[in-house]
Protein backbone atom coordinates (compact mmCIF):
# COMPACT_ATOMS: atom_id res chain seq x y z
CA UNK A 1 0.00 0.00 0.00
CA UNK A 2 1.05 3.47 -1.06
CA UNK A 3 2.65 5.23 1.95
CA UNK A 4 0.38 8.62 1.12
CA UNK A 5 -2.81 7.09 0.24
CA UNK A 6 -2.28 4.70 3.44
CA UNK A 7 -2.04 8.12 5.11
CA UNK A 8 -5.10 9.61 3.95
CA UNK A 9 -7.12 6.33 4.07
CA UNK A 10 -6.33 6.79 8.07
CA UNK A 11 -7.02 9.81 8.50
CA UNK A 12 -10.88 9.41 7.51
CA UNK A 13 -11.18 6.52 9.59
CA UNK A 14 -9.78 8.61 12.71
CA UNK A 15 -12.30 10.99 11.38
CA UNK A 16 -15.13 9.23 11.35
CA UNK A 17 -14.43 8.07 14.41
CA UNK A 18 -14.28 11.57 15.90
CA UNK A 19 -17.44 12.09 14.45
CA UNK A 20 -19.41 8.58 16.35
CA UNK A 21 -17.98 10.41 19.44
CA UNK A 22 -19.42 13.32 18.64
CA UNK A 23 -22.62 11.74 17.69
CA UNK A 24 -22.72 10.51 20.87
CA UNK A 25 -22.83 13.08 22.89
CA UNK A 26 -26.42 14.75 20.86
CA UNK A 27 -29.05 15.33 22.99
CA UNK A 28 -31.21 13.35 20.44
CA UNK A 29 -29.62 10.27 20.55
CA UNK A 30 -28.88 10.31 24.15
CA UNK A 31 -32.38 10.34 24.49
CA UNK A 32 -33.02 7.55 22.12
CA UNK A 33 -31.66 4.61 24.02
CA UNK A 34 -31.20 1.90 20.87
CA UNK A 35 -29.32 4.32 18.99
CA UNK A 36 -27.46 5.37 21.30
CA UNK A 37 -26.11 1.54 22.42
CA UNK A 38 -25.79 0.63 18.56
CA UNK A 39 -23.23 3.97 18.17
CA UNK A 40 -21.82 3.29 21.33
CA UNK A 41 -21.30 -0.73 20.33
CA UNK A 42 -19.72 0.90 16.91
CA UNK A 43 -17.49 3.33 18.65
CA UNK A 44 -15.87 0.44 20.89
CA UNK A 45 -15.30 -1.71 18.00
CA UNK A 46 -13.48 1.14 15.68
CA UNK A 47 -11.66 2.39 19.16
CA UNK A 48 -7.94 0.09 18.01
CA UNK A 49 -8.38 0.88 14.16
CA UNK A 50 -8.53 4.20 14.99
CA UNK A 51 -5.84 4.22 17.99
CA UNK A 52 -3.56 2.25 15.71
CA UNK A 53 -4.38 4.95 12.92
CA UNK A 54 -3.68 7.55 14.70
CA UNK A 55 0.14 5.82 15.52
CA UNK A 56 0.14 4.56 11.78
CA UNK A 57 -0.34 8.84 10.79
CA UNK A 58 2.18 10.48 13.45
CA UNK A 59 4.61 8.00 12.19
CA UNK A 60 4.38 9.11 8.68
CA UNK A 61 4.11 12.92 9.67
CA UNK A 62 7.51 12.46 11.52
CA UNK A 63 8.87 10.72 9.20
CA UNK A 64 8.18 13.61 6.29
CA UNK A 65 9.70 15.64 8.78
CA UNK A 66 12.70 14.20 9.45
CA UNK A 67 13.24 14.25 5.57
CA UNK A 68 12.91 17.67 5.80
CA UNK A 69 15.98 17.85 8.26
CA UNK A 70 18.44 16.59 5.42
CA UNK A 71 18.98 19.47 4.83
CA UNK A 72 20.42 21.12 7.86
CA UNK A 73 23.52 19.73 8.17
CA UNK A 74 23.14 20.60 11.58
CA UNK A 75 20.27 18.02 11.96
CA UNK A 76 21.21 15.39 9.67
CA UNK A 77 22.29 12.88 11.94
CA UNK A 78 19.10 12.84 13.97
CA UNK A 79 16.93 13.08 11.02
CA UNK A 80 18.36 10.05 9.75
CA UNK A 81 18.67 8.14 13.00
CA UNK A 82 14.79 9.43 13.28
CA UNK A 83 14.21 8.41 9.96
CA UNK A 84 15.85 4.53 10.32
CA UNK A 85 13.87 3.97 13.57
CA UNK A 86 10.14 5.34 12.02
CA UNK A 87 11.00 3.08 8.44
CA UNK A 88 11.50 0.46 10.89
CA UNK A 89 8.33 -0.05 12.83
CA UNK A 90 5.82 0.99 9.61
CA UNK A 91 5.77 -2.02 7.84
CA UNK A 92 4.97 -3.96 11.36
CA UNK A 93 1.93 -0.95 11.84
CA UNK A 94 0.78 -0.98 8.53
CA UNK A 95 0.59 -5.03 8.71
CA UNK A 96 -1.76 -4.92 11.70
CA UNK A 97 -3.82 -2.15 10.43
CA UNK A 98 -4.33 -4.88 7.06
CA UNK A 99 -5.84 -6.82 9.77
CA UNK A 100 -8.01 -4.62 11.01
CA UNK A 101 -9.23 -3.15 8.02
CA UNK A 102 -10.49 -6.96 7.06
CA UNK A 103 -14.03 -6.53 6.97
CA UNK A 104 -15.86 -8.60 10.05
CA UNK A 105 -18.34 -11.31 9.65
CA UNK A 106 -21.66 -9.33 10.97
CA UNK A 107 -22.41 -12.87 13.03
CA UNK A 108 -19.38 -13.07 14.65
CA UNK A 109 -21.03 -11.88 17.84
CA UNK A 110 -23.82 -14.19 18.03
CA UNK A 111 -24.82 -17.66 19.72
CA UNK A 112 -25.21 -20.53 17.66
CA UNK A 113 -27.91 -23.02 16.71
CA UNK A 114 -25.89 -26.72 16.01
CA UNK A 115 -27.32 -29.34 13.94
CA UNK A 116 -25.48 -32.96 13.90
CA UNK A 117 -27.40 -35.66 11.62
CA UNK A 118 -26.44 -38.80 11.06
CA UNK A 119 -25.98 -39.25 7.32
CA UNK A 120 -23.87 -42.64 5.56
CA UNK A 121 -23.43 -45.47 7.79
CA UNK A 122 -26.68 -46.59 9.34
CA UNK A 123 -26.07 -47.46 13.16
CA UNK A 124 -22.50 -46.38 13.42
CA UNK A 125 -23.33 -42.51 11.34
CA UNK A 126 -25.83 -42.01 14.41
CA UNK A 127 -23.41 -43.39 17.34
CA UNK A 128 -20.71 -41.21 15.13
CA UNK A 129 -23.05 -38.38 15.30
CA UNK A 130 -23.59 -38.65 19.61
CA UNK A 131 -19.87 -38.72 19.52
CA UNK A 132 -19.61 -34.88 17.85
CA UNK A 133 -22.34 -33.96 19.87
CA UNK A 134 -20.22 -35.03 23.12
CA UNK A 135 -17.30 -33.53 21.33
CA UNK A 136 -18.87 -29.96 20.88
CA UNK A 137 -20.54 -30.04 24.71
CA UNK A 138 -16.80 -30.65 25.97
CA UNK A 139 -15.35 -27.86 23.80
CA UNK A 140 -18.22 -25.75 24.83
CA UNK A 141 -17.43 -26.26 28.61
CA UNK A 142 -13.92 -25.44 28.66
CA UNK A 143 -14.62 -22.10 26.45
CA UNK A 144 -17.29 -21.15 29.16
CA UNK A 145 -20.00 -21.26 27.50
CA UNK A 146 -23.62 -22.47 27.69
CA UNK A 147 -25.56 -25.09 25.75
CA UNK A 148 -29.36 -25.77 25.46
CA UNK A 149 -30.50 -29.07 23.94
CA UNK A 150 -33.59 -28.12 21.06
CA UNK A 151 -34.87 -30.96 19.84
CA UNK A 152 -33.31 -34.91 20.04
CA UNK A 153 -33.98 -37.77 17.62
CA UNK A 154 -32.32 -40.48 19.26
CA UNK A 155 -30.93 -43.94 17.56
CA UNK A 156 -31.81 -46.90 19.29
CA UNK A 157 -28.44 -48.37 18.70
CA UNK A 158 -27.19 -45.39 20.43
CA UNK A 159 -26.07 -41.43 19.60
CA UNK A 160 -28.60 -39.38 17.48
CA UNK A 161 -30.34 -39.10 14.48
CA UNK A 162 -30.88 -35.89 14.88
CA UNK A 163 -29.86 -33.45 17.64
CA UNK A 164 -30.48 -29.94 17.82
CA UNK A 165 -28.50 -27.47 20.27
CA UNK A 166 -27.47 -23.79 21.01
CA UNK A 167 -24.58 -22.39 22.36
CA UNK A 168 -24.23 -18.92 24.62
CA UNK A 169 -21.35 -17.68 25.18
CA UNK A 170 -18.48 -14.76 23.87
CA UNK A 171 -18.10 -14.67 20.11
CA UNK A 172 -19.37 -18.30 19.80
CA UNK A 173 -20.08 -17.99 16.07
CA UNK A 174 -16.42 -16.55 15.32
CA UNK A 175 -15.06 -19.99 16.41
CA UNK A 176 -17.89 -22.39 16.03
CA UNK A 177 -18.35 -21.39 12.01
CA UNK A 178 -15.71 -23.41 11.06
CA UNK A 179 -17.53 -26.80 12.02
CA UNK A 180 -20.00 -26.82 9.22
CA UNK A 181 -19.69 -29.67 6.74
CA UNK A 182 -19.49 -33.39 6.57
CA UNK A 183 -17.57 -35.10 9.24
CA UNK A 184 -16.33 -38.53 8.33
CA UNK A 185 -14.94 -41.30 10.94
CA UNK A 186 -12.96 -44.41 10.30
CA UNK A 187 -12.80 -46.84 12.84
CA UNK A 188 -14.49 -50.33 13.78
CA UNK A 189 -18.03 -50.09 15.23
CA UNK A 190 -18.18 -51.91 19.17
CA UNK A 191 -20.85 -53.58 16.64
CA UNK A 192 -18.40 -55.06 14.50
CA UNK A 193 -17.43 -58.93 15.28
CA UNK A 194 -14.65 -59.19 12.55
CA UNK A 195 -12.92 -56.06 13.18
CA UNK A 196 -13.50 -54.85 10.00
CA UNK A 197 -12.85 -50.67 9.50
CA UNK A 198 -16.48 -48.90 8.88
CA UNK A 199 -16.85 -45.73 7.26
CA UNK A 200 -19.43 -43.19 8.34
CA UNK A 201 -20.71 -39.61 7.88
CA UNK A 202 -22.21 -37.01 9.74
CA UNK A 203 -23.61 -33.57 8.96
CA UNK A 204 -22.97 -30.60 11.18
CA UNK A 205 -24.36 -27.05 10.36
CA UNK A 206 -23.38 -24.36 12.48
CA UNK A 207 -26.06 -21.50 12.48
CA UNK A 208 -26.12 -18.24 13.54
CA UNK A 209 -28.67 -17.29 16.18
CA UNK A 210 -30.66 -13.94 14.79
CA UNK A 211 -33.22 -11.60 16.64
CA UNK A 212 -36.79 -10.57 15.29
CA UNK A 213 -35.40 -7.52 14.36
CA UNK A 214 -32.93 -9.17 11.92
CA UNK A 215 -35.54 -11.76 10.65
CA UNK A 216 -38.97 -10.17 10.14
CA UNK A 217 -41.62 -13.43 9.34
CA UNK A 218 -44.48 -12.80 8.36
CA UNK A 219 -47.08 -15.07 10.37
CA UNK A 220 -48.99 -15.19 7.14
CA UNK A 221 -46.18 -17.03 5.28
CA UNK A 222 -46.18 -19.96 7.72
CA UNK A 223 -48.10 -23.21 8.21
CA UNK A 224 -47.75 -24.67 11.28
CA UNK A 225 -48.89 -28.50 12.36
CA UNK A 226 -48.92 -29.79 15.59
CA UNK A 227 -48.52 -33.64 15.86
CA UNK A 228 -47.68 -36.19 18.85
CA UNK A 229 -44.16 -36.43 19.91
CA UNK A 230 -42.32 -39.77 18.73
CA UNK A 231 -39.34 -41.96 20.99
CA UNK A 232 -37.94 -44.86 21.28
CA UNK A 233 -40.64 -45.86 23.50
CA UNK A 234 -41.70 -45.91 27.06
CA UNK A 235 -41.74 -42.79 29.00
CA UNK A 236 -40.26 -40.98 26.12
CA UNK A 237 -43.15 -40.59 23.63
CA UNK A 238 -45.64 -37.93 24.70
CA UNK A 239 -49.81 -38.58 24.46
CA UNK A 240 -50.39 -34.77 23.54
CA UNK A 241 -50.14 -33.21 20.76
CA UNK A 242 -46.90 -30.97 21.71
CA UNK A 243 -44.84 -31.00 18.45
CA UNK A 244 -44.55 -28.57 16.11
CA UNK A 245 -43.38 -28.23 12.45
CA UNK A 246 -43.47 -25.15 10.55
CA UNK A 247 -42.95 -24.54 7.06
CA UNK A 248 -41.59 -21.00 5.59
CA UNK A 249 -43.54 -20.97 2.63
CA UNK A 250 -41.89 -18.46 0.83
CA UNK A 251 -38.45 -20.03 1.00
CA UNK A 252 -39.61 -24.10 1.64
CA UNK A 253 -37.81 -24.12 4.82
CA UNK A 254 -39.50 -26.73 6.91
CA UNK A 255 -38.46 -27.08 10.50
CA UNK A 256 -39.51 -28.93 13.63
CA UNK A 257 -38.99 -29.31 17.41
CA UNK A 258 -41.10 -32.05 19.84
CA UNK A 259 -37.86 -32.26 22.05
CA UNK A 260 -39.49 -29.46 24.65
CA UNK A 261 -42.26 -29.82 27.85
CA UNK A 262 -45.16 -27.73 25.81
CA UNK A 263 -46.20 -26.55 22.54
CA UNK A 264 -45.53 -23.45 23.29
CA UNK A 265 -42.06 -24.01 23.93
CA UNK A 266 -41.48 -26.13 20.99
CA UNK A 267 -42.94 -23.40 18.76
CA UNK A 268 -40.60 -21.32 20.16
CA UNK A 269 -37.82 -23.49 19.37
CA UNK A 270 -38.80 -23.88 16.18
CA UNK A 271 -39.30 -19.88 15.29
CA UNK A 272 -35.76 -19.80 16.49
CA UNK A 273 -34.41 -22.70 14.21
CA UNK A 274 -36.04 -21.16 11.61
CA UNK A 275 -34.95 -17.19 11.91
CA UNK A 276 -31.58 -18.80 11.67
CA UNK A 277 -31.72 -20.55 8.91
CA UNK A 278 -33.12 -17.47 7.03
CA UNK A 279 -30.58 -15.51 8.73
CA UNK A 280 -27.88 -18.18 7.54
CA UNK A 281 -29.85 -17.95 3.90
CA UNK A 282 -29.28 -13.96 3.52
CA UNK A 283 -25.80 -13.81 4.59
CA UNK A 284 -24.80 -16.36 2.07
CA UNK A 285 -26.66 -14.16 -0.65
CA UNK A 286 -24.51 -11.17 0.36
CA UNK A 287 -21.47 -12.78 0.26
CA UNK A 288 -22.10 -14.59 -2.80
CA UNK A 289 -23.05 -11.03 -4.13
CA UNK A 290 -19.22 -10.15 -3.05
CA UNK A 291 -17.61 -12.40 -5.39
CA UNK A 292 -16.67 -15.60 -6.16
CA UNK A 293 -13.46 -15.17 -4.40
CA UNK A 294 -15.42 -15.12 -0.99
CA UNK A 295 -17.07 -18.46 -1.38
CA UNK A 296 -13.00 -20.16 -2.03
CA UNK A 297 -12.52 -18.95 1.54
CA UNK A 298 -12.03 -21.09 4.85
CA UNK A 299 -15.70 -20.69 6.14
CA UNK A 300 -17.33 -21.30 3.36
CA UNK A 301 -19.81 -23.05 5.67
CA UNK A 302 -20.43 -25.58 2.57
CA UNK A 303 -22.64 -28.42 4.51
CA UNK A 304 -21.93 -31.39 1.45
CA UNK A 305 -18.09 -30.52 1.86
CA UNK A 306 -16.22 -33.23 3.26
CA UNK A 307 -14.26 -30.58 6.05
CA UNK A 308 -12.48 -33.71 8.23
CA UNK A 309 -12.15 -37.54 8.81
CA UNK A 310 -11.18 -38.84 11.87
CA UNK A 311 -9.41 -42.22 11.52
CA UNK A 312 -9.60 -44.49 14.62
CA UNK A 313 -6.94 -46.84 13.79
CA UNK A 314 -4.50 -44.65 13.25
CA UNK A 315 -4.93 -41.99 15.80
CA UNK A 316 -5.17 -39.17 13.43
CA UNK A 317 -7.64 -36.41 12.43
CA UNK A 318 -7.73 -34.56 9.23
CA UNK A 319 -8.83 -31.30 8.65
CA UNK A 320 -9.12 -31.21 4.79
CA UNK A 321 -9.17 -27.57 4.08
CA UNK A 322 -6.13 -26.77 5.72
CA UNK A 323 -4.09 -30.33 5.84
CA UNK A 324 -3.68 -29.91 9.69
CA UNK A 325 -3.36 -33.46 11.52
CA UNK A 326 -4.37 -34.15 15.27
CA UNK A 327 -5.18 -36.91 16.90
CA UNK A 328 -8.42 -38.69 17.40
CA UNK A 329 -9.09 -39.08 21.07
CA UNK A 330 -7.33 -35.22 21.56
CA UNK A 331 -9.88 -34.04 19.06
CA UNK A 332 -12.71 -36.11 19.58
CA UNK A 333 -12.80 -35.63 23.15
CA UNK A 334 -13.17 -32.29 22.62
CA UNK A 335 -9.40 -31.39 24.59
CA UNK A 336 -7.33 -30.44 21.47
CA UNK A 337 -10.47 -29.26 18.98
CA UNK A 338 -9.24 -25.55 20.11
CA UNK A 339 -5.91 -26.25 18.17
CA UNK A 340 -7.81 -27.33 15.10
CA UNK A 341 -10.43 -24.25 15.13
CA UNK A 342 -7.18 -21.78 15.87
CA UNK A 343 -5.59 -23.14 12.53
CA UNK A 344 -8.30 -22.79 10.26
CA UNK A 345 -8.78 -19.29 12.08
CA UNK A 346 -5.12 -18.46 10.73
CA UNK A 347 -5.84 -19.66 7.41
CA UNK A 348 -9.32 -18.11 7.44
CA UNK A 349 -7.81 -14.57 8.12
CA UNK A 350 -4.28 -15.34 6.14
CA UNK A 351 -6.73 -15.89 2.86
CA UNK A 352 -8.81 -12.57 3.59
CA UNK A 353 -5.71 -10.55 4.27
CA UNK A 354 -4.05 -11.91 0.77
CA UNK A 355 -7.64 -10.75 -1.42
CA UNK A 356 -7.63 -7.56 0.82
CA UNK A 357 -4.10 -6.58 -0.84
Amino acid sequence: MQEAGMREKLVKIIEAYEELQNKMGDPAVLADQKEYNRLAKEYANQGPLAKKAAEYVQAADDLAEAKEMLSDAEMKEFAQEEIARIEGILPALEEDIKFMLIPADPADDKDIIVEIRAAAGGDEAAIFAGDLYKMYERFAGSQGWKTETMDVSPSEAGGYKEIQFKVKGDKVYSVMKFESGVHRVQRVPKTESQGRIHTSTATVAVLPEADEVEVEINENDLRIDVYRAGGPGGQCVNTTDSAVRITHLPSGLVVQSQDQKSQLQNKIAAMAVLRARLYEKMLAEQQAAEGAERLAQIGSGDRSEKIRTYNGPQDRVTDHRIGYNGTYNGVLLGDSLGDVITALQAADRAQKLEAAV
